[in-house]
């Protein structure tokens, strides 16, 4: 019987969901819709100091938003009991208790400061800092007597010694961690709670997850996974660890040098259509640079196309795939994106009109919204390069403006062909002074479209002060 493929994106909800965790959440989803999988959703809280219900609701709406469905997890459902780390401790404590009969946890009395203090010794005699095991062989009477002092203890992974780690990763290849550079490692903190290393490949093994693509920073991780696995004879996912995403400096992404949350940049206008095209590209390739839908991009995504390099971020990109995405996504998506922009200047009626003068020149909804204000209503601020426009320009080409504007009733091209006659100009020199005067603005969407929506009306008015101006 062949397994079904299960991916699954495990955010700790202590923050809000920033680019690097879109893009690991996407790399899972696709590679499951590609391979009709499941792609699974599980909220890792265990940090009861960071975590809050805030954040898990708000990265669950952001992956909606992005349009990345799971198929189990919070809401969904699922065979899991939970797909809450906080409410799995029953599960965890089974399981630790196994390791205790097989004696391969031990508690662990030793302080923060304990632990600093071992790391900085070992570092300033060239060793790799690790557990120096200082618990590691401590008698029954010793536990004993540390525990009536009310001292709390940790529980530590015993590494059994001189072994070799092996495994292929998906993207990294062969693979090998020798146990002795390991040390002893935390599973249960001292105040109960599960650690990473053991709950997540804990629920990995149990809720059937396949496929883990997280990353290259936990690539040191899969090792001490892969042992608790082992002990526990749990079935052990294929894990890809993919290259860190770094910002303009060089440096991994952080708010700092360009990261943002995707709340953030779903407030500032981005559409998630174009912010998936770009990031299904960042560390992975595809055969061509068509703009893709979400069953494209899944269609075409392959562990293969994965590299190993760092990806690097760049805004220019992601401001790329959203001019495609606006120029892409059919009308009512571009109507729900600009609407709260542009409403109640524009009216069910001139609604198509006006998304197909603006969309080739929008990137956000304030820019259809500014738009909006200088096609259909009085207020005009004339930019300073269009008052310059119309200065050298002078009067008698707007004079002439307003009576072609008559002559054709606005019509655009038999207003502009009449225009040309008359004042004996052409290209740039006729199209910029009126773009100036009607728009206020030297560049924009074409004028064909922009003069139907503003009206005759309000163009005489317009083409009347730029005379003025100009004299």
């Amino acid at each position: 019987m062949t397994i079904p493929i299960k991916t699954r994106f495990a955010p700790s909800p202590t923050g809000l969901m920033h680019l690097g965790n879109v893009r690991t959440a996407l790399f899972n989803a696709l590679y499951a819709y590609h391979q009709g999988g499941i792609f699974l959703l599980r909220i890792e809280d265990t940090d009861v100091e960071r975590s809050q219900d805030d954040f898990a609701a708000q990265l669950m709406a952001d992956l909606r938003w992005l349009g990345l469905p799971w198929q189990e997890g919070p809401v969904e459902g699922g065979p899991a009991d939970c797909y809450y780390q906080s409410q799995r401790g029953d599960i965890y404590a089974k399981y630790y208790a196994q390791l205790a009969q097989q004696e391969l946890v031990y508690p662990c009395f030793c302080s923060p400061p304990e632990l600093a203090l071992s790391r900085k010794i070992q570092r300033a005699s060239g060793q790799a800092p690790r557990y120096a095991g200082t618990c590691a062989h401590l008698t029954p009477a010793d536990i004993a007597a540390k525990l009536a002092k009310g001292l709390s203890p940790a529980l530590r992974f015993r590494v059994p010694k001189a072994q070799q780690i092996e495994f292929t990763d998906l993207v990294r290849g062969h693979q090998n961690f020798a146990s002795q550079d390991l040390g002893d490692f935390i599973v249960q903190r001292a105040d109960g709670t599960a650690a990473f290393f053991f709950c997540n490949a804990v629920d990995d093994a149990l809720m059937g997850v396949t496929h883990v693509l997280r990353g290259e920073d936990h690539l040191a991780n899969t090792p001490r996974q892969l042992l608790i696995l082992q002990a526990l004879g749990l079935p052990m996912p294929q894990y890809g660890h993919i290259s860190l995403i770094l910002g303009h400096d060089g440096t991994p992404l952080s708010k700092r040098n360009g990261s943002q949350s995707v709340q953030e940049l779903r407030t500032q206008g981005w559409l998630a259509e174009g912010l998936v095209n770009y990031l299904a590209r960042l560390g992975h390739t595809y055969p061509t640079d068509h703009y893709f839908s979400l069953t494209e991009l899944a269609q075409e995504f392959s562990l293969d196309r994965l590299g190993r390099a760092p990806a690097r971020f760049d805004e220019s990109q992601l401001r790329h795939w959203q001019q495609i995405a606006v120029n892409t996504v059919e009308e009512n998506r571009l109507w729900e994106w600009m609407e709260t922009a542009v409403s109640p200047l524009v009216t069910p009626q001139t609604r198509t009109e006006f998304m197909v003068a603006v969309r080739p020149n929008i990137l956000y909804p304030s820019e259809a919204g500014q738009w909006a204000k200088i096609l259909l209503t009085d207020e005009l601020t004339w930019q300073p390069e269009a008052l310059a426009v119309i200065t050298e320009t002078g009067p008698a080409f707007f004079q002439q403006a307003l009576t072609s504007l008559e002559e054709t009733q606005a019509d655009y091209k038999p207003l502009v062909a009449h225009l040309k006659q008359t004042t004996g100009t052409k290209g740039k020199s006729l199209f910029m002074p009126l773009r100036a005067a009607l728009t206020g603005e030297t560049h924009g969407p074409e004028m064909a479209h922009l003069l139907s929506l503003m009206g005759i009306d309000r163009a005489r008015r317009r083409l009347q002060e730029a005379c003025l101006i100009a004299k």
